[in-house]
């Protein structure tokens, strides 16, 4: 049995809906959840992988570092905020976890290919990745919305 919409709301979600006048709509729909819970983990992907280059890591392991804690931070967001009491329990919780990793596999796959094929058809490559954020975006929103959280 689902829950109703207050009952199902996190601690983020209660406080979100009481924003007044247009910041409303950060509650009010799951893509504008998702796209602030994409901004957050963008940010904290970001930081961890200049943190890490800083530090004379290999940028590819940085890279990966950091896009590991992004995911593991839009999990935290998406399960709590984004997609409110659609998290599942037991042995379902894991199945749910292992759907968002492969989603976000899906999301990496999306953008390296279309940032390969379109630079390497003379597209500049902060076009190709503006085009890929784009594409993957809804390709991984859909994916989580209608198979991961539904």
């Amino acid at each position: 049995m689902e829950r109703s919409g207050a009952d199902r709301r996190s601690t983020i979600g209660g406080w979100a809906a009481n924003l007044p006048g247009p910041l409303a709509i950060l509650n009010r729909f799951s893509i504008t959840r998702y796209l602030l819970a994409s901004v957050v983990s963008l940010a904290f992907d970001v930081a961890l992988f200049m943190v890490l280059v800083a530090l004379v890591v290999d940028p590819g392991w940085a890279s990966a570092a950091g896009y590991s804690a992004g995911i593991v931070v839009h999990w935290l967001i998406s399960s709590s905020f984004v997609f409110p009491g659609k998290a599942r329990d037991g042995a379902a919780l894991h199945l749910q976890r292992l759907g968002f990793i492969g989603t976000a596999v899906l999301g990496l796959g999306i953008t390296v290919s279309m940032v390969s094929g379109l630079t390497s058809a003379g597209v500049l490559p902060v076009m190709a990745k503006a085009a890929a954020v784009a594409v993957s975006f809804f390709a991984v929103f859909f994916a989580r919305k209608y198979g991961v959280f539904r």
